[in-house]
């Protein structure tokens, strides 16, 4: 979906673009254009009203990350009129605290079953 916004505020990794009264995304450095980015002042400014691309919109903390360089012409000359962005989507919930635990419940497992493994390698050696 492309929106238009208003640049509400620059830090080193990224612009906080408002796109109503309530609602807020943020355009990361390495989504202001297409290559390398060493200064994002040099292609958004507070209070600049913006056109960008929603790109993710996180199901459980509601971030919105927003582009402007889908919407740029490419550098090379490609048959496609447009770059089209593809983005992997991680879905991620915080209610869910598991941690290492799945790990931690099987290393006595592996371990043993890659000592039987050694040993059963060594006897064919031998």
């Amino acid at each position: 979906m492309t929106v238009v916004g208003k640049v509400t505020g620059i830090q080193p990794y990224g612009a906080f673009v408002s796109l109503d009264d309530h609602i807020q995304g943020l355009i990361h450095i390495s989504e202001c254009h297409h290559g390398f980015v060493a200064d994002i002042h040099k292609f958004l400014k507070t209070d600049q009203k913006v056109k960008v691309m929603i790109i993710d919109i996180d199901e459980y903390s509601q971030k919105i990350s927003l582009s402007v360089r889908c919407l740029e012409k490419p550098f090379v000359l490609t048959p496609e009129p447009f770059v089209r962005c593809e983005h992997k989507h991680y879905w991620t919930n915080r209610k869910i605290n598991e941690g290492f635990k799945p790990i931690q419940i099987r290393l006595d497992g592996w371990m043993k079953k890659a000592l039987v493994d050694m040993e059963s390698d060594n006897l064919k050696l031998n």
